[in-house]
């Protein structure tokens, strides 16, 4: 068996690390290609109301902020993360068959609610995994990530095409069949033994008191990033269903979703070259004017050739942002805290979509799509925060390097 194209095997490395970790990538992004897009559409056939909908998208979000971390200490603990990755394939699954049986709201909140905890390790330690791979043996993060994107891509385009035929009732099969690939993923993931750096999610909880992490440019950039991020929360939780009623098909919004995927990943591969010629903080400002304006335009009725382009713009709303902020918490935060910046920026990010999918079930219920103007205006916070960060930072002296010379 060799290698594929950009996979070089390194000297000390497990057999086939850059391939095992890249199926791994792809099961839990099976799973999210799936849920992300087309859960609340069965949340929907449960007659469900909007309201509804966001409470049960969003405390699973609340949940994994506090449980994932948890889970990352054990992990550590344990000297062989992949133990708890197992376990979390495993718990996921059992969930996702108990689905089946619950009718109703509240048996469907606690389940899904069990669910996000018990999976939301799954995508972290899988990271923390790879970048061991990355620090010990050279691998290529992104060529190792890239597989899960388009993992993604593929299911969603597969739940199209399915939601097309059988309506939401295939979201829980198609669910569970995703959840045994995370169970296949635990089990070939590599075993590299005991991790020499924290896990970034285990890193939460020790964020020291002082340091470069607690800089005001850098808090600011985590806080206006993250709610940026947030602002996507009501197109992740009704989107399809507002296409839906426009008499968009299955494959229509499947290609919707993977369009804005693709992009996203398109920007991650042009992301050195963007970097030479334009500082970070104006690509994070440029990106949250970008989702201030894509939520403002969400709203009218642009047909599928006018949303096919709005769903490009994720390459600026979210994969220029976050792509921004790696970049800059690797200029500002000491090595030694890069296990907690992480850590506190997936907090920071968890708790925002959290609170913004619970508002946006109660801005869709009421207002319908026109809620989305309330996205545009949590991106604007975030876009004030960024601007701040960059303000502070200037005032700390830290002055942009020129393009020229490489950002």
């Amino acid at each position: 068996m060799t290698s594929p194209s950009g996979f070089s095997p390194t000297a000390g490395a497990p057999p086939f690390f850059a391939v095992r970790i890249a199926l791994v990538f792809c099961a839990p992004m099976m799973v999210n290609g799936i849920a992300l897009p087309y859960f609340p559409v069965w949340l929907e056939t449960l007659s469900m109301n909007d309201f509804e909908i966001g409470i049960v998208l969003a405390v699973p979000l609340f949940i994994r902020v506090f449980t994932a971390p948890v889970a990352g200490v054990i992990a550590d603990r344990l000297g062989e993360r992949s133990i708890v990755l197992l376990w979390s394939g495993v718990l996921s699954l059992s969930t996702a068959l108990a689905l089946f049986a619950a009718g109703g709201f509240w048996p469907v909140l606690l389940l899904y609610t069990l669910q996000g905890a018990v999976y939301s390790p799954y995508v972290p330690i899988t990271d923390a995994i790879a970048l061991s791979g990355v620090r010990r043996w050279n691998f290529d993060y992104a060529r190792m990530r890239l597989w899960g994107s388009l993992a993604f891509i593929f299911a969603t385009m597969a739940g199209g095409w399915l939601a097309g035929l059988y309506g939401g009732g295939m979201v829980l099969p198609a669910m569970a069949a995703a959840f045994v690939l995370t169970v296949f993923g635990a089990l070939i993931v590599p075993k590299i033994g005991k991790p020499r750096r924290p896990s970034p999610i285990a890193a939460i909880a020790s964020v020291p008191a002082g340091g470069t992490l607690r800089q005001r440019d850098v808090q600011l950039m985590l806080i206006g990033v993250s709610l940026v991020n947030a602002s996507h929360a009501m197109l992740y939780a009704f989107s399809v269903i507002y296409w839906r009623k426009l008499g968009f098909s299955g494959t229509d919004i499947g290609i919707l979703w993977s369009v804005g995927v693709l992009a996203e990943v398109i920007l991650f591969l042009f992301a050195v070259r963007l970097r030479r010629r334009f500082s970070l903080w104006s690509m994070m400002i440029f990106g949250a004017m970008m989702a201030v304006g894509r939520w403002l335009v969400f709203p009218l009725d642009m047909g599928f050739a006018g949303y096919f382009a709005l769903q490009c713009a994720h390459a600026f709303t979210f994969a220029i942002l976050h792509a921004s902020v790696q970049s800059r918490l690797v200029e500002r935060v000491a090595e030694e805290q890069e296990a907690a910046a992480q850590g506190l920026y997936f907090f920071y990010t968890g708790i925002f979509m959290a609170l913004a999918t619970f508002v946006s079930g109660y801005a869709y219920n009421w207002y319908g799509v026109h809620g989305f103007y309330l996205m545009s205006a949590i991106a604007a916070v975030g876009l004030a925060f960024v601007v701040a960060g960059r303000v502070a930072a200037l005032a700390a002296g830290d002055q942009p390097q020129r393009a020229a010379s490489g950002g």
